[in-house]
């Protein structure tokens, strides 16, 4: 019999219980008697309609815990020998009776889900309840994460997301993703409860530059498959278009362009359209058709213009599907929450259903309070759906940089000001997970979001599972902590754990005695090897891709690990007066000009530049030190 909390104490058998850390947080965790057990030969009990992808998900988690072999029923026997799995919606006969016998229920929220163990004679029974079709999926996705701790108790999970839209938009400048990094993205979405993917790049010139333009079918094939695995993911794959540059508002031939785009694309599964028009030109008309329907152009015009044409976009697609969500689109002013001329003929003039996309107090925000959003609710008359421009890297401050600072400074609440938010990720796709994990964990959970712990599981996720490469990412995450802004200062600091301790031996060596000096010499000794080997503990584990898309920055990490330990070995010499600590000074100090060389991917990101590795904190101390200690 396979057990996740089996623990023996000397002597005499005792079996200890530990509250599994579930990510996203989810809304209510009860603690109940006995322990979760997972029987080698496990039986589904599961309704006719279950989608498959679900029954999957948890067919292969059982595999990946150990389970040998895996039965089906219809129905729960009276007496229970092993353990029996039930999945379904909360209608169904079966699960309405599994959750009796569990002294559970559903909470009736969309999206929710309830997952319960309760231990019955020589069995357990584990019923997995959605209240929709995504409910069920997150309780697979929860119970997935379950089988994979070894101490859990008999439980009664109660869930269900604070935000309706929680997700991300592909929406950067610079080298796009490719097709198969967004089937990768969409499946880490599911996992993560997130369920929105905004198919927005700016260089897909037939959404954009080239929008009157139908996809050749190549392309349109590419697109069918990322809905397809969008839909096994429960995500809602968005579609967005930017006619904004050259359009012209008031021809009916530009219409009826968007009309056939929109049409084509429902074809293939797509049941979510966005429209972009941020980044262009709004006080002048593209085509003297509108000066002539509009009159002069300027703020209050556009509004006016870009609210009529979305409106009526609006009517087509309730017209080709009533049960499509509401447009989305994105206004030209879209990074504060004043009021102005444009908003103001935008609110009073566009559809109240269509959801509006805001940036926050600026385009890259170092904080958001509710009430922020509370002013943008009245700015824009509607809840907004936050566009967060974090962690994107397509902007002139972030050169040589990876954003991968846990997700901070939204403040609890946001959930009641707010219709969702989604991240705008990096050109690097896989190392945008370490962040948007944090995005999906808020959006899903805000008021009992804690930052560190789900940086600690996005570590630990990327790391499968193993603690010393965990901590290896961890240690390289924090080299590159430092966010930009569109300013001259950050919003969130670079490389804290490494400063914390840089800024102990300093303060050491200045006030600390003999041994204390040794001591945190020692430590730092001890954090350089490990800082130095992490890229290679790294490249064991880490998926091939992540590593291809960090491959420079994991090369300058080694270097400066070298320089660091050379640096340390420095200290340590002029201690004790050794005239070798020159020479250690002056080999960290070539291997850190070695490491301040290498270059970024070229092309991967709108800007290149050379590598940055906890610079302020980093190269700083190593050209310092030689300076600490005197008289050698």
């Amino acid at each position: 019999m396979l057990s996740f909390n089996l623990c023996f104490s000397q002597g005499n058998e005792s079996k200890v219980f530990y509250k599994p850390l579930i990510y996203p947080q989810p809304a209510s965790v009860e603690i109940t008697q006995g322990e979760f057990l997972i029987t080698s030969s496990v039986t589904l009990v599961k309704s006719s309609d279950l989608p498959s992808e679900i029954e999957s998900l948890v067919v292969q988690a059982l595999k990946n815990s150990g389970v040998k072999s895996i039965k089906s029923a219809t129905e729960l026997p009276d007496n229970l020998d092993h353990t029996f799995i039930v999945l379904g919606l909360n209608e169904s006969k079966i699960i309405q009776q599994a959750l009796k016998k569990s002294n559970a229920e559903i909470v009736d929220k969309k999206e929710s889900y309830t997952l319960s163990g309760v231990s019955i004679g020589s069995g357990e029974l584990i019923t997995l309840a959605g209240h929709d079709e995504n409910g069920l999926f997150y309780a697979g996705q929860t119970f997935s994460q379950l089988t994979k701790l070894e101490a859990v108790p008999n439980l009664v999970i109660q869930d269900y997301p604070a935000m309706p839209i929680r997700g991300t938009i592909e929406g950067f400048y610079g080298k796009p993703w490719s097709m198969q990094s967004r089937q990768s993205h969409l499946e880490f979405l599911g996992s993560v409860k997130a369920n929105t993917y905004v198919y927005s790049p700016k260089d897909d010139p037939y959404a954009r530059d080239q929008w009157r333009e139908a996809y050749p079918k190549e392309t349109i094939d590419e697109l069918a498959k990322l809905v397809e695995v969008a839909q096994s993911n429960h995500v809602n794959f968005v579609y967005a278009i930017s006619p904004g540059p050259t359009i012209c508002f008031s021809d009916p031939t530009d219409l009826e362009s968007l009309k056939s785009k929109f049409k084509n694309l429902y074809a293939i599964g797509v049941k979510n359209f966005y429209v972009a028009l941020d980044d262009i030109e709004y006080t002048k008309w593209n085509c003297d058709k509108d000066e002539a329907y509009y009159g002069e152009s300027g703020k209050k015009a556009a509004g006016i213009a870009q609210s009529e044409l979305l409106n009526k976009l609006q009517a087509i697609l309730d017209e080709l599907d009533s049960s499509m969500s509401p447009l989305i689109m994105v206004p030209t002013e879209y990074y504060d929450a004043k009021e102005s001329e444009y908003k103001n003929a935008l609110i009073e003039n566009l559809d109240p259903k269509i959801i509006i996309q805001w940036t926050g107090t600026d385009v890259v925000p170092p904080r958001i309070s509710n009430n922020d959003a509370s002013q943008a609710t009245k700015a824009f008359g509607r809840k907004t759906l936050l566009w967060d421009n974090y962690p994107v890297n397509d902007f002139g401050q972030t050169k040589g940089r990876l954003l991968m600072a846990p997700y901070r400074f939204r403040e609890a609440g946001l959930s009641k000001e707010l219709s969702g938010i989604l991240s705008n990720p990096m050109n690097q796709e896989m190392p945008s997970r370490v962040t948007v994990t944090g995005v999906a964990s808020f959006a899903w959970n805000d008021t009992a979001y804690d930052p560190d712990i789900i940086w600690y599981n996005a570590a630990r996720n990327l790391a499968k599972g193993d603690i010393k490469v965990t901590e290896a990412l961890l240690k390289f995450f924090d080299t590159q902590h430092l966010a930009p802004t569109f300013g001259s200062q950050p919003w969130q600091e670079q490389a804290p754990r490494l400063k914390a301790l840089l800024d102990k031996v300093k303060i050491e060596i200045a006030f600390g005695d003999a041994e204390s000096r040794k001591n945190v010499l020692a430590k730092l000794m001890h954090y350089a090897t490990e800082f130095k080997e992490a890229p290679a503990l790294i490249r064991s584990t880490v998926d091939p891709i992540f590593i291809e898309e960090t491959k420079p920055w994991l090369q300058a990490m080694e270097l400066w690990g070298e320089s660091l330990m050379l640096t340390t070995e420095g200290l340590k010499a002029a201690m004790t007066e050794n005239a070798e600590a020159n020479t250690y000074f002056e080999k960290a100090d070539e291997f850190a000009k070695k490491a301040a060389e290498i270059e970024s991917i070229p092309g991967a990101t709108r800007f290149d530049g050379k590598i940055k590795i906890a610079d302020g904190v980093l190269d700083t101390f190593i050209k310092e030190a030689p300076s600490l200690i005197s008289g050698f």
